[in-house]
């Protein structure tokens, strides 16, 4: 079995399993995440491969880690992720990524990423639920962050800390690769 279809079964399994918990129907999660109810048929027959953005908005409406959604193994509370084992979910042909390194549940969401932004590249974000704050450091280049329309430069060796829900985006407006480490907790569903 492939790496995608494993993390087409886990993602199947895994809402179905959140979303029954939660007592939610199709309909009302469908609603809450901003995604057809075909969607959430297809994606919980592991028939389609969402997005990104899709499977992020299904974590958020569910209040679970895209870790809690992709995860394919019931562990101990000491989880030891290899660097072979980190999802990489985006990606473009110049180079830039992002890779999902770890998550939990503490007790919502806790996710750290790994991302490298080429030159000239970006990727923007719908706004989190409130109460969700992403915590970024920059290791190589600069980073300039949009956060409600306004712009921050966050260069190499800094942090930066912001409440994400509003519209955010990260963006590599210099001439070097730009590497950095976020972390995000999302606030649990009540």
């Amino acid at each position: 079995m492939s790496d995608l279809d494993l993390l087409t079964q886990s993602l199947a399994r895994n809402v179905k399993r959140c979303r029954n918990e939660r007592g939610f129907t199709l309909e009302a999660l469908a609603a809450r995440a901003g995604v057809s109810r075909g969607m959430l048929i297809q994606i919980e027959q592991a028939r389609t491969n969402p997005s990104l953005g899709t499977v992020v908005k299904i974590g958020d409406a569910l209040g679970v880690s895209i870790t809690t959604l992709l995860d394919y193994e019931q562990g101990p509370k000491v989880r030891i992720v290899p660097p072979e084992q980190a999802v990489r979910l985006w990606h473009t042909e110049a180079g830039s990524f992002n890779r999902l390194l770890a998550g939990m549940e503490a007790p919502g969401p806790l996710e750290m990423w790994q991302w490298r932004l080429m030159p000239g590249e970006g990727s923007s974000s719908d706004p989190h639920p409130a109460g969700t704050v992403e915590l970024i450091h920059v290791t190589a280049g600069e980073l300039t962050l949009v956060v409600d329309r306004a712009e921050y430069a966050v260069p190499t060796g800094t942090s930066a800390s912001f409440e994400a829900n509003a519209t955010h985006a990260y963006r590599n407006d210099g001439d070097e690769p730009l590497e950095m480490t976020m972390t995000v907790s999302v606030p649990a569903v009540r």
